[in-house]
Order: C-alpha cells, then sequence, then structure tokens
C-alpha cells in the first residue's frame, strides 16, 4: 500500500514486486494479499475516514468493515502479531472500528473518489453522486463476449457449463462468471472455449458500446483508437467477416495483441494499419468510411470497479491532457465519414466533461453532423431497453454500474448529412 502510495505504481507492479521480495509467501498467500489491497484501494478515503488517519495499516483495517463487513472482534482476531500476522489492534483503533462513522463525512469520502473529483461528480450525477461513487469502488464481475463467428451464446455456455455461466441482462452476446469471496474470477487460460475464440473477454458495457456503433455486413469500418483490438473484433463479429475494417492507433504498440487475437477469433476483415512515421496509412479511408469509431482516450473513471488503484493516481492535469486529445481524435475523426456515414465516439468515463461537453464543442464546430437521439440510438441497435439510459445532460447514451451494471460509458452516434 505504501509503495503504491508513495510512488504512484499500478497496483499489480507494485504487487508483483511484493512477490519477488517475499518468496516465502505461496500463491494462495499472494492472492489473498492482492484481494485486500484491491479492496483497500476501493474504499481508501472512508476506510482512513473511519480509521482516523490514512496510514496504510489504517487503510487497509478499514477496509476490512467497509467492503468485508468484519466487526471490530473478527478484526482482531486476524491481527495478532504471531508470524506475519499484523499487529495487534491498539485501543484507539478498535475504537474506531467499534464507533466511528461516515455521517458526518464529505460526499467524496462517503462515495470513495478523489477530492478534486467531487465536482466533476456532482455536475455528472447530482444527488446520486455518493451512490455512483459506492457502486464504482464494488467488484466487478468477469464478463464474456460471446464471438458469432464461432457460435452462438447457447453454445458457448454449453462449453463453459462447469463454471456456471449466467447470461448477461442487457447484452445478447454476454455470459457473466461467478467471482470467488475474495472478488477473483475463474482462470481462462486452460478453458477451451477461450483458447479457440469462441469467448472473449469483454465486460457488459463494452460490448453494448460496439453493438450500439451498428457496424453491419458490407459496411466500410475505421477503429481509429483500436488499441488492443477489443472493440474491432465484436464489429468484426457484427459484420459477419463481410465488409472492411481498418483498425489503427497512434501507439502501434498498443497495436500488438490485436494480431493473435484476430487470429484467434477467425477474424478475416480487418487490415491493421500500424503507424509509419510520416506516412499517411489511412489516406485511402478520407470520405470513405459508412462508421468511424473513435474509443477516445479518457480518465478511465468508469472502470474503477477494475482498476481501483487508478482513481487516486489521476490528478486534474491528466484530466486536463486528455480533453485535448479527445478533441483532437474527433478532428481527425470526421474527415473519414462519409455523407450518410456514423461518427461514434465512446469513453469509458463518467465525466460530463469528457462526454456531453466534448460532444457539444464539435458539434457546434461541425454543422453537418446531427447527433441521434437515445431513442433512435436504441432502437437502432437492437436494444430498445438502452433507451432509458439517455443522457440527461444532452446527446448520448450513458452506462455506469448504479443504472446498469455495466462499467461506465458514454456512447453518442453523430451522422453526416
Amino acid at each position: 500500500m505504501a509503495d503504491i502510495a508513495e510512488r504512484r505504481r499500478p497496483a499489480a507492479d507494485s504487487l508483483k514486486d511484493w512477490g519477488l521480495g517475499h518468496r516465502f509467501a505461496g500463491s494462495k498467500d499472494r492472492a489473498a494479499i492482492a484481494s485486500h489491497v484491491y479492496d483497500a484501494l476501493r474504499v481508501r478515503a472512508s476506510a482512513a475516514w473511519i480509521m482516523g488517519e490514512e496510514t496504510p495499516r489504517a487503510i487497509v483495517l478499514g477496509s476490512l468493515r467497509r467492503m468485508r463487513s468484519l466487526d471490530v472482534d473478527a478484526i482482531a482476531a486476524l491481527c495478532t502479531g504471531e508470524a506475519h500476522a499484523p499487529a495487534p489492534l491498539s485501543e484507539a483503533e478498535a475504537a474506531r472500528l467499534r464507533d466511528a462513522t461516515l455521517d458526518d463525512a464529505p460526499d467524496h469520502v462517503r462515495g470513495d473518489y478523489p477530492e478534486w473529483l467531487a465536482e466533476h461528480f456532482a455536475a455528472a450525477f447530482g444527488d446520486e453522486a455518493v451512490a455512483e461513487g459506492r457502486a464504482l469502488a464494488d467488484r466487478a464481475p468477469v464478463d464474456l463476449r460471446v464471438n458469432r463467428l464461432k457460435g452462438e451464446r447457447e453454445k458457448a455456455a454449453k462449453m463453459l457449463a462447469h463454471l456456471e455461466p449466467e447470461e448477461t441482462p442487457l447484452s445478447p452476446l454476454g455470459l457473466r462468471l461467478k467471482t470467488g469471496a475474495d472478488g477473483r474470477g475463474p482462470s481462462l487460460s486452460a478453458e477451451p472455449a477461450y483458447v479457440r475464440g469462441f469467448v472473449e473477454i469483454q465486460d457488459e458495457g463494452s460490448q453494448l458500446a460496439s453493438l450500439i456503433a451498428g457496424a453491419k455486413p458490407g459496411m466500410q469500418v475505421l477503429d481509429l483508437c483500436a488499441g488492443g483490438g477489443g472493440k474491432t473484433l465484436a464489429m468484426a463479429a457484427e459484420m459477419d467477416n463481410k465488409g472492411q475494417i481498418y483498425a489503427t492507433d497512434t501507439d502501434g504498440r498498443r497495436l500488438m495483441p490485436i494480431y493473435p487475437r484476430l487470429e484467434r477469433a477467425n477474424v478475416r476483415n480487418v487490415q491493421v494499419r500500424a503507424p509509419k512515421g510520416a506516412t499517411d496509412v489511412l489516406a485511402d479511408c478520407v470520405k470513405r468510411c459508412d462508421l468511424v469509431l473513435v474509443d477516445a482516450p479518457c480518465t478511465g473513471t468508469g472502470t474503477w470497479r477494475r482498476n481501483p488503484d487508478a482513481k487516486w493516481r489521476t490528478r486534474p492535469g491528466a484530466l486536463t491532457q486528455r480533453l485535448s486529445e479527445q478533441d483532437e481524435v474527433l478532428e481527425r475523426a470526421e474527415k473519414y465519414v462519409k455523407q450518410g456515414g456514423v461518427l461514434a465516439y465512446i469513453t469509458c468515463s463518467l465525466l460530463r466533461a469528457e462526454n456531453e461537453e466534448r460532444i457539444d464543442a464539435f458539434l457546434a464546430a461541425h454543422g453537418d453532423f446531427l447527433p441521434l437521439d437515445a431513442a433512435h440510438i436504441a432502437r437502432r441497435a437492437g436494444l430498445p431497453q438502452l433507451a432509458e439510459h439517455g443522457s440527461p445532460h444532452g446527446v448520448g447514451l450513458r452506462l455506469s454500474p448504479r443504472t446498469s451494471g455495466t462499467d461506465g460509458f458514454y456512447v453518442a452516434l453523430l451522422l453526416r448529412s
């Protein structure tokens, strides 16, 4: 915890280094420690408030009450000081665990999000800011997307029957796997359904964003920020390998995982256009695309369930940088959209500044683009129930752990007239 906080490192890197330096800890011990660390990061603000201090020990102790609902006696039983166990509770610690409440805590503490984001959360969620923050602090399920190029959901479910998958409530392609008491899901690396490309790991919200984009067989599609290819693969399946997807990214390194994933998924209609210095690798796509998908760089506030350390590492300067990058990528994207084509703007952020405000600014500068309303977007995707997730702040759809049970996503569709 101290290494994560002081050096602002990703939790996974710190945990890996800790394991290398503590060889006595077996795999089960390392997994248990990682679970405690991630739980503590989920509720860092409220745990520190309960304990009255922000030391790593205090945050972990407070998280045992906040995340695992342990009472003071149960926590004391874990803190014996024997072998590698934590030191016994002090009288002050026991009193805080027994009596402290969040009744007088500010919203950002009760919602477990950074204080500098309190204004942004209030703007996005109003009176529900605390509830949204709490939902973002919960553990996330393991969601899989069924690859229609290999088979339908029923077939994949049978292949994974021993894992007791459940159908996702909103995505017609999703299967949800149960997690253990520690929040960890089953390992998929030895599951034939995963290894053979019948399923891909993809949150239900990301599945829905890909479906909402509306890729159809025969289309010319540009995935401008393809990264590892999650949405590229999803769109290729919806297109039944017919038409063409151009997958690119400004950072060629982010594209590297896409190659084995395309092969495993039996995708044949994707051209990967890796950057080549000053060469314009998309020159032949200008004003030719039926759909341009912008999975924009963002703060990732919608993914805090999966990356709880990220919410404490992000700073205001990062938001300012992301806003500039979002405006830039939208300006790049529009030149590839043909008349009658669609620009799909997607973020995994819940902040208005990264979502509705960016689209409002773009529309003000580009009068030949018209936004599709929420009901139209939902009907177009064949998912009419999504209309209830229309943004209360303007254009687009909003998904969040509290409202839809998914990671946080924003999706706007703009039609070029």
